[in-house]
């Protein structure tokens, strides 16, 4: 599952990134300013978002790989 901030934070980077051009589009200087602060936030939420799911998610370092192996370890020790 996905982090809320992860997806807010999306939606404001890529809405100041549009806000941004069309700025630089039409001269709009304020516009251009507003957009790249409001990218800037999404960013920072958007980080603060994996920030979280990393700690949320168990570091479990075996692959499925190494879970087939150990089966058929086990399955070879069982049966001689």
């Amino acid at each position: 599952m996905v982090d809320k901030d992860r997806v807010e934070g999306k939606v404001k980077d890529v809405a100041g990134r549009v806000q941004r051009q069309v700025g630089e589009w039409t001269g709009d200087t304020k516009g251009q300013s507003e957009g790249a602060v409001k990218q800037v936030e999404g960013k920072v939420q958007n980080a603060w978002g994996k920030a979280k799911d990393a700690v949320k998610k168990p570091s479990d370092s075996r692959t499925d790989a190494d879970e087939e192996k150990e089966a058929r370890r086990r399955d070879r020790a069982a049966n001689g």
